[in-house]
C-alpha cells in the first residue's frame, strides 16, 4: 500500500492504483487526521481540533460532490485513500520542518522549504483530482486551487 502512495508523491501513480475498499480510506483518513492535529498543535497549541476536522471535511466533501456530479461515485474510496495517504506523508514532512522552527528568529530557508512543500502538495492533489475526475492536469490544478481557496475562506470565516 505504501508504494502507490510514494509513487503518487512522484506523480507516477494515481488513486486507481490503491485498493478500492472503504476500509483503507477509513484507516488513512484517521491517520491523516491524527497527523494534521499533531502538526496544528506545533503551530498553534490550543483549540486546533475543529479547524483540522473542518479542513479535511471540506476537502473530502468537495471531491465527493465533484465525483458524484460527474457520475464517478465508485471512485470515492480510492480518491479519499489517495488524498488521505499522500496528505499524511506530506504532513509528516511538514512536522519535520515545523520542529525546526525557532520562534523570533528569521529562517528564510525554512520558510522556502515549507512553501515548496505546500506547492508540491497542491500539485499532488491536482494529480489525484486529474485521475479521479478523468480530466487534464490543468483542470486538476484548477480543482486543487479552488478546493484550497474554499477551505481557506471557510476556515477564516469560521475561526477568524
Amino acid at each position: 500500500m505504501i508504494r502507490p502512495l510514494l509513487e503518487m508523491l512522484r506523480l507516477r501513480s494515481g488513486p486507481q492504483d490503491l485498493p478500492a475498499g472503504a476500509q483503507l480510506a477509513f484507516i488513512l483518513t484517521i491517520a491523516y487526521l491524527a497527523q494534521g492535529l499533531a502538526a496544528d498543535r506545533i503551530m498553534e497549541p490550543s483549540n486546533t481540533e475543529p479547524r483540522s476536522l473542518m479542513a479535511i471535511a471540506v476537502q473530502f466533501g468537495a471531491i465527493i460532490a465533484l465525483l458524484r456530479l460527474r457520475r464517478l461515485a465508485e471512485r470515492i474510496p480510492q480518491t479519499i485513500s489517495a488524498l488521505a495517504g499522500t496528505g499524511f506523508l506530506i504532513g509528516l514532512l511538514s512536522i519535520l520542518l515545523l520542529r525546526q522552527l525557532t520562534p523570533g528568529e528569521p529562517q528564510p530557508e525554512l520558510a522556502m522549504a515549507y512553501l515548496g512543500l505546500f506547492l508540491w502538495s497542491l500539485v499532488i492533489d491536482a494529480h489525484i483530482y486529474r485521475h479521479a475526475l478523468s480530466v487534464n492536469m490543468s483542470m486538476g490544478v484548477l480543482v486543487a486551487v479552488v478546493v484550497f481557496a474554499l477551505n481557506f475562506f471557510l476556515l477564516r470565516a469560521t475561526f477568524g
